[in-house]
């Protein structure tokens, strides 16, 4: 049964608030989306997510033209909307996380430092920095994001998408862990981080696709690593 807006907007104050208490945010930086049919619920430009409440609703149709609730989207609107327009995802989570931020004005693809990038799709891209909320910082990111899930955003964080926002949360936060054990690993003097190979990811991936059970039970959230599966 399709959800309605109402339960998808307590969804998405609940994950924007979850960003900020695991510290992939600060204040308002960052932003959250999902779709329901042809609508796209996004969080507002400007307002804490503490102080959002289920009346406070922000949505707008595909095209970015509002259809309810009387707060304005998130100034990063051209890029949650790119990603519908380019992809079958129906949420999108953008954060400022440290690490991932750290990493992004290092590389211009995160090292192969663990076989989840795989969950993401295969090695993450960073797409090289243009000003916020702009039309060239939307179509930057969806080069980066071909065949990916996720990506890096030079000197600005992380967008990730999934087919619902507990995926595409999680996926985020693997993406941080990620960057965080290759920051660690090559910050030791003296060593060199072991890598893996483009293929190894890549084999990784295509498990992860045929990974859990028959259609019709749910699948499991495979941002998760199987130690946690």
């Amino acid at each position: 049964m399709r959800r309605t807006l109402a339960e998808a907007w307590k969804e998405l104050v609940e994950t924007a608030r979850r960003t900020v208490t695991d510290g992939l945010v600060v204040g308002t930086s960052g932003n959250v989306s999902v779709r329901v049919g042809d609508t796209v619920l996004v969080t507002p430009t400007g307002v804490p997510y503490d102080r959002l409440g289920p009346d406070e609703l922000c949505a707008v149709d595909l095209a970015g033209r509002p259809v309810a609730g009387r707060l304005q989207p998130t100034s990063e609107l051209p890029m949650h909307l790119a990603v519908y327009a380019g992809s079958d995802a129906r949420a999108v989570v953008h954060t400022h996380a440290v690490h991932a931020t750290a990493v992004s004005t290092l590389v211009d693809e995160l090292p192969a430092i663990h076989y989840m990038a795989g969950a993401l799709g295969g090695l993450i891209r960073v797409a090289p920095y243009a000003p916020y909320g702009s039309g060239e910082l939307a179509a930057r990111m969806m080069t980066a994001l071909e065949g990916r899930s996720g990506c890096l955003l030079r000197n600005h964080g992380t967008v990730v998408h999934g087919d619902s926002l507990s995926q595409a949360y999680d996926r985020t936060a693997q993406l941080e862990w990620m960057c965080r054990v290759w920051l660690t690993a090559s910050s030791v003097p003296g060593r060199t981080p072991a890598l893996l190979t483009r293929e190894e990811i890549d084999r990784t991936a295509a498990r992860l696709r045929d990974y859990g059970q028959p259609d019709s039970e749910p699948a499991p959230d495979t941002s998760r690593s199987p130690e946690r599966r």
